[in-house]
């Protein structure tokens, strides 16, 4: 009832009750719905007219607006037309929906039976929580037809008071079940003496009204407060709802247990275990989202959410959401709006008491508030809860490590656990068996706070008891606390200062393997680094030395089964501590009889990467760096989006992003999103924090999207996309609204690539159709087009050039961008071209990247290389080497500091610019030849610039190294008296050099395209080279005689001498899919054999060469006999192109590896499979081999297998 009306009628109560006949009237009422006949009931039910008329006066003072109206008309009815006018002026007005169209939700009438029950009113600041209400009000609704408990519990200062509050704040809820009225008592904390005064007051509340007979002297017990209370709730107000407010122990609530309904708010679950009656629980979760956090500071600080500092954001962060926290914030920001950065620092800094009351609470300060929970435990108890101060935030932890902690038995801790659950000092997760538990950010700060002095003491009775418990062995992957004790045992070593643990601990190859085999290699080296300062103070060296290992071999223990790490650690060089202790353990191994292989040559080893990251199965098309460069977000052929720190690669985010192929990603310009598009052509934005899709874009493209970015600064941040759509390629996206904002035509083909100018005024875009367009970002028009097609001449090829990507100088001054194997460096004011950087014309380039603060540019290359140039000079300065497979991105850091590259190896390597830049180092590349010649063994190679390097002896000392050549190497063949080694170019020249004084003896023209292979007859007289141009040459190299060989039709790209006391004859293949024979004396053809449907790729003899064999692109291989030339063995069974096969020496078994990584082991006696060289099941995040197996070969006696490929692996095939 409208507080206007009620006022009326309490001010004419006298005059009513002197003259109306209640009896008459309530038959007006009763037939307009206003009174039910009970009421009517209870009414005639008085012995007086007078004490009829207060009782009526009564029941309609608890009514509505229509209550009010109803008896007015009835007044009017009955001829009382005196007290009518009365009540006429205050007559209230009803809208069309009646009472439930009120600004606030809650109309008069509710208003009224809230504050006579002393409900409190709304804070000054509220925001709604809708999901919550709802629960508390279904768990009402149930109370409707029979007495019962609801339960609201959480910790402090999470809303359970102002839930409780507004959940009957509801005219339905009131009308339907709690028509009788709803009553509020605070209870707290308090005595028995305590508890008897709130009961008798509330009894006093309730008993207004009344005569003041003397049985309603105020009871003088609890016990008699409880019998007084029962018989009001029962008789006086039978639909009613008792609320009780923050209860803290059971046997306040017994003297509630009255049969009646009852809404409990309390932070101890358990409580309501004590009463009878039905129950029902509704859990307060301890934090708002972030939305509704910022939406009360704004309304604190008078503000738009969006506008508020970022400080805004930490604060919410910092607590969790506590609605205590920040409403407390909330207020005192009122007072001192610029105080923002100050709460933030006392929040971090955990000093609770500068954050004061300033609203209704009960505590002065948020210490206060927290510290009020703790003191209701048992001492014994209390204790055990300090030791949870070592806990880390946001860390769910198993009973087991407390039973450890504590030395008491599981069942025990678990007992304990559940009383710190029910008192919401502890939080419990049951999605995970067995359940593990964790603290609230404010409750662990809370301790820490109280505990400071004693932290290290309590970290060092976690580690102490670790070591009593784990005495004999360490936790094993069977243990359930073992993932806990992996990942912190440092931390807590750290933390209690146990330095010379630490270094026992982190200096150990053996724990090294167990956490990488149980939590991967990321965690290791995050521990490396955050334990640094700590480690270095015992041997910087060693730490480093580790660190490096795990940086750079990590992604090898990602795979399963798990790699052998001795093996990986004797790669390391010789002075490393984790080459001294895998040697150790090699050696032992040894005197067992078990093969370790130890390199002799890693002094030649430099490998410029800083990190290798193993981030999905499948290619990983994208990786980038966050704009503050401490993290990195990768996508790729898995349809996931994963997030990592940059440090370590510790993954902090995955997620399952797209339908299909996760083409690329970006970070919005603060960090705080990151935006994905895929072949699925859609379009969408995450939330990096929360892991949540914040926005799905409407489906405007109808092709695949190639790429996507956000623009550079915040100032007005636009996402930028493009596809395969043949009009609508190129849109700009406001990241707030679902629908494009403009769409850039220009481009009739696919659009590659898209990227904004520093400044953010254009858009660069790559298309298929061989040009490179600018648009102005705030008109979207056209602002000028590059036809880079043009600048390829007309015999490169009749094929478009594709522009693939292009990127900016850090001044906006020249946009640069890739085409086929060329980068092109364009004036933007101009358009001209300033230069032409061309890699190998058997590679594209994939991607380029300009360093944000120099003029260095990454091209990433389809050969598996990274290069680095100088778009000024157009020199190439570094060449970094090292993925498997084509290299589909490379990014510099936002301070050029690093350099990522992405491949479909299905890795990311990290590398450091200037480390890459500046190097000396030389990489050796695979076009190689060896000759061993008893205990000795010479190598010859091209290096990465090109160079041809001769080395001998084990440790590979440099004979000679020649001047850079303007062609490219690809092959290099060495003599058997090591005198002479011979080299094949891109350009088809051959040259034969001098060992060891590099002196050319001969060059030799006649090829007309890649000299592909050569080799030395035995004699070294005669060289043989093979070309792209289809033939096979035999020149007698000292005089330039040449015998051609001539009748592939495609390349052929190796051949087999076969050496017999009668002639010298030569197997040749080709991509044509034959075999050829020939007389070398003559130069005559003997056999031309069809083998195959696609190209021939390997072929091998065997020793008595009796038969031969050939593997081809049609995923099979064949086995043909010497003398017939038949085929004698087909060989099926490989899913991809067999690149590989050898014979063993004894010829019984051959070896054939394809380009899945797969290894088949056959028999040579009638053409069986015998073995699968790898494992039983693919790795899922690797292939077997780490790419194609390029070559293998059997040991002397036949019992090993080495293959060759992305690794080097040893089959061990009989023991």
């Amino acid at each position: 009832m409208e507080e206007r009306a009620r006022s009326c009628l309490l001010r004419s109560k006298d005059t009513l009750e002197q003259d109306i006949k209640a009896s008459y009237l309530m038959d007006h009422m009763v037939s307009d719905d206003i009174l039910t006949n009970d009421e009517e009931a209870r009414v005639l039910g008085k012995p007086t007219r007078r004490e009829q008329a207060t009782a009526l006066l009564e029941v309609l003072l608890r009514k509505d607006n229509r209550a009010y109206i109803s008896f007015y008309n009835a007044l009017v009815r009955e001829s009382y037309g005196d007290l009518a006018n009365l009540l006429h002026s205050d007559l209230p007005l009803l809208s069309p929906e009646g009472e439930r169209s009120f600004a606030d939700g809650v109309s008069p009438s509710v208003q009224a039976i809230l504050s006579e029950g002393g409900v409190p009113q709304r804070p000054v600041v509220f925001v709604s929580r809708p999901t919550l209400l709802n629960l508390v009000r279904e768990k009402l609704y149930w109370l409707k037809n029979t007495p019962g408990w609801v339960t609201v519990f959480g910790m402090a200062g999470s809303g359970k008071s102002v839930m409780a509050a507004e959940a009957v704040r509801d005219h339905a809820l009131i009308k339907e079940c709690f028509p009788g009225g709803v009553h509020w008592l605070s209870v707290g904390q308090c005595e028995r003496a305590d508890l008897l005064v709130r009961i008798q007051s509330l009894c006093f509340r309730l008993e207004q009204g009344q005569s003041s007979d003397a049985s309603l002297r105020p009871p003088c017990s609890v016990e008699e407060a409880k019998e007084r209370l029962r018989f009001l709730m029962h008789r006086r107000f039978p639909r009613s709802l008792l609320i009780l407010d923050d209860v803290w122990d059971s046997f306040a609530l017994r003297s509630f247990d009255i049969q009646c309904r009852v809404l409990l708010t309390t932070r101890n679950r358990s409580l309501a275990d004590s009463v009878s009656g039905t129950r029902f629980e509704v859990p307060v979760e301890s934090g708002l989202d972030e939305e509704k956090a910022l939406e009360i500071l704004a309304l604190y600080v008078n503000g738009k959410p969006q506008k508020l500092p970022e400080e805004a954001r930490s604060i919410v962060s910092e607590c969790k959401g506590s609605p205590l926290v920040v409403s407390l914030i909330g207020a005192l920001l009122r007072e001192f709006p610029d105080r923002w950065s100050y709460y933030l620092r006392q929040l971090q800094k955990k000093q609770f008491k500068r954050i004061r009351k300033s609203s209704s609470y009960d505590y002065e300060a948020l210490d206060q508030a927290m510290d009020a929970s703790l003191q209701v435990l048992e001492p014994e108890h209390r204790d055990l809860y300090r030791d949870l101060s070592v806990m880390q935030k946001d860390i769910k932890v198993p009973a087991k490590i407390l039973s450890v902690l504590w030395g008491l038995e599981l069942e025990e801790v678990e007992d304990i656990l559940q009383e710190f659950v029910n008192k919401s000092l502890l939080f419990r997760d049951c999605n995970q068996r067995p359940y593990h538990y964790y603290l609230h950010d404010l409750q662990l700060d809370f301790l820490v706070e109280q505990n400071r002095d004693q932290i290290a003491e309590l970290h060092k009775k976690m580690i102490r008891q670790y070591q009593k418990f784990y005495n004999e062995r360490p936790p094993s992957s069977g243990d359930i606390d073992c993932l806990y004790w992996y990942r912190f045992l440092p931390y807590h070593m750290a933390k209690a200062g146990l330095s010379k643990e630490l270094y026992s601990l982190m200096f150990s190859l053996d724990w090294v393997k167990e956490k990488a085999q149980i939590m991967g290699s990321p965690h290791l080296i995050n521990d490396y680094v955050e334990y640094g300062e700590i480690l270095d103070k015992e041997n910087s060296e060693v730490r480093l030395q580790f660190q490096e290992f795990l940086s750079l071999n990590g992604h090898h223990l990602e795979q399963r089964p798990f790699p052998d790490i001795v093996q990986l650690a004797l790669s390391q060089p010789v002075c490393s501590e984790v080459y001294r202790q895998a040697l150790m353990q090699a050696q032992k191994r040894a005197s067992r009889g078990q093969l370790c292989l130890d390199w002799v040559s890693k002094n030649n080893q430099d490998s410029l990467s800083r990190l290798v990251m193993h981030p999905q199965q499948g290619s990983v098309y994208y990786a980038c760096f966050s704009k503050d460069g401490s993290k990195i977000a990768s996508c790729g052929a898995n349809k996931a989006l994963r997030v990592f720190k940059t440090t370590s690669g510790e993954k902090l985010l995955e997620l399952q992003a797209h339908d299909e192929d996760v083409l690329c990603c970006a970070f919005s310009p603060d960090d705080r999103y990151i935006a994905t598009c895929s072949s699925d052509r859609k379009v969408k934005l995450w939330s990096v924090e929360r892991g949540t899709l914040i926005r799905e874009f409407g489906e405007e493209h109808e092709e695949q999207i190639n790429h996507c970015q956000f623009t550079n600064t915040g100032r007005r941040v636009l996402l930028a996309t493009c596809s395969n759509d043949k009009f609508t390629n190129t849109k700009l996206w406001n990241p707030n609204k679902p629908t494009s904002q403009n769409t850039m035509f220009g481009h009739m083909e696919p659009v590659n690539h898209c990227c904004f100018s520093p400044n953010d005024a254009y858009l660069a875009t790559s298309s298929s159709d061989g040009t490179l367009k600018l648009f102005e970002v705030s008109s979207a028009n056209e602002w000028k087009s590059i036809d880079v097609n043009s600048f390829f001449s007309e015999s490169d090829d009749e094929i478009k050039a594709i522009v693939k990507c292009s990127t900016w100088s850090a001044d906006g001054s020249r946009i640069i961008c890739a085409a086929r194997n060329a980068v092109f460096v364009f004036e933007v004011k101009t358009s001209d071209m300033l230069l032409e950087m061309k890699t190998s014309r058997l590679s594209t380039v994939q991607y380029c990247h300009a360093c944000p603060n120099s003029s260095l540019l990454a091209v990433a290359l389809s050969h598996y290389t990274v290069e680095l140039w100088n778009f000024e000079t157009s020199k190439k300065k570094a060449e970094c080497n090292g993925h498997l497979s084509w290299v589909h991105c490379v990014q510099f850091s936002p301070d050029g500091s690093l350099l990522l590259s992405s491949s479909s190896d299905q890795t990311i390597r990290l590398w450091e610019t200037d480390r890459v830049h500046t190097s000396s180092a030389a990489a050796l590349k695979r076009d190689s030849d060896v000759l061993f010649s008893h205990s000795d063994v010479t190598m010859v190679a091209p290096d990465s610039r090109n160079r041809l390097q001769v080395r001998t002896g084990l440790a590979g000392a440099i004979l000679f190294e020649s001047e850079e050549l303007p062609s490219r190497i690809r092959c290099t063949c060495i003599s058997r008296n090591a005198s002479f080694v011979a080299l094949g170019t891109e350009d088809g020249t051959v040259q034969v050099l001098e060992v060891p004084s590099g002196k050319t003896s001969l060059k030799l023209t006649g090829h007309t395209r890649t000299v592909h292979h050569c080799q030395f007859t035995d004699d070294g007289e005669t060289l043989i080279t093979s070309s792209e141009d289809t033939t096979v040459r035999v020149w007698k190299w000292r005089t330039g005689e040449c015998l051609v060989l001539q009748g592939h039709k495609e390349p052929v790209r190796k051949f087999h001498l076969l050496n017999n006391s009668s002639s010298s004859h030569l197997l040749s293949w080709s991509f044509d899919g034959t075999l050829k024979v020939w007389d070398l004396n003559r130069g005559h053809m003997l056999q031309d054999l069809e083998c195959h449907k696609g190209a021939v790729l390997s072929c091998d003899v065997s020793s008595d060469g009796r038969l031969f064999a050939t593997t081809s692109a049609d995923r099979t291989a064949k086995v043909w006999s010497s003398a017939s030339w038949e085929n004698t063995f087909l060989l099926k069974g490989h899913k991809d192109c067999v690149r590989s096969c050898r014979f063993s020496w004894n010829n019984k078994r051959l070896a054939t590896g394809d380009d899945n990584g797969e290894i088949r082991l056959w028999s040579m006696l009638d053409g069986a499979l015998l073995k699968i060289c790898s494992q039983a099941t693919k790795d899922s995040m690797d292939s077997f081999h780490g790419g194609w197996v390029t070559d293998l070969h059997f040991s002397p006696d036949n019992r090993v297998l080495v293959s060759t490929g992305g690794y080097i692996k040893v089959q061990l095939l009989y023991r």
